[in-house]
């Protein structure tokens, strides 16, 4: 365990990036969401300022991914980045991080924000999703339309496929860690920077968490696949702190 831990934490600064901002993403060759239809949304920021997406699950709870840690504030309730109002910004007041997680490579890239908000949420899936290779989903965020480019002011969705965890695996080899899900990034469409943390949605229902792509990397078709941690893997672990209401 030891050593697979190990080689998670040398091989990652060689081939993955995490799309966090502002280094390279928003949805690439993606179109604007209808206003309204995506108010589960939910825009992780830093002084001001977006890095990452997430999901409504409560009305006390963000999902995102575990690597978007410096989050200090979230804003619900609109498509618009520019007009948001300070009624739509809620402080984070606590952080639950899984405990397993070290790097994006090494798997367990998720993590529930604390908020009081008042936006209808997004309902998780009851039991395990079945996917099949080809089913169409969807990934929606603020980030980049291209690698090196600045994050948008207007929500964003495109859609993409599930890629077999065979032929993902064929590609990303030793850097694909268990509890993922693979979806677009072969075609013209896929996530970038800043969309870490946002939801991949197949049939409504939220399935994966936007997690890495190959080097930060936005034009596609890639040979990578991009990433998302698999949220039906760690449903017992988010259960419990919705039971609960705290981590």
């Amino acid at each position: 365990m030891e050593q697979q831990l190990e080689l998670c934490l040398s091989i990652i600064s060689a081939f993955v990036t995490i799309p966090l901002c502002p280094m390279f993403t928003q949805i690439v060759n993606g179109v604007r969401v209808p206003d309204n239809s995506m108010l589960h949304m939910a825009s992780l920021q830093d002084k001001g300022k977006h890095i990452c997406g997430g999901s409504l699950i409560s009305d006390s709870f963000v999902l995102t991914a575990a690597h978007c840690e410096k989050v200090s504030s979230v804003v619900l309730g609109t498509h618009h980045l520019n007009s948001a109002s300070n009624n739509m910004r809620y402080n984070v007041l606590k952080k639950c991080k899984h405990p397993s997680f070290e790097k994006v490579s090494c798997g367990n890239d998720i993590m529930l924000l604390k908020v009081s908000a008042k936006v209808k949420a997004i309902d998780l899936p009851k039991s395990p999703v079945k996917l099949s290779a080809n089913d169409n989903c969807e990934v929606a965020g603020w980030g980049y339309e291209a690698s090196r480019g600045t994050p948008v002011n207007d929500l964003r969705k495109a859609t993409v496929k599930i890629i077999s965890w065979d032929e993902c695996k064929s590609k990303w080899s030793k850097l694909l860690p268990n509890g993922t899900v693979c979806a677009g990034g072969y075609g013209k469409t896929g996530f970038c920077q800043c969309d870490s943390g946002g939801p991949l949605v197949c049939k409504g229902i939220p399935v994966g968490i936007v997690s890495y792509n190959r080097n930060g990397e936005c034009t596609y078709p890639s040979k990578f696949p991009n990433v998302y941690t698999d949220i039906s893997d760690f449903l017992p672990w988010i259960n419990d702190i919705l039971d609960k209401g705290d981590c």
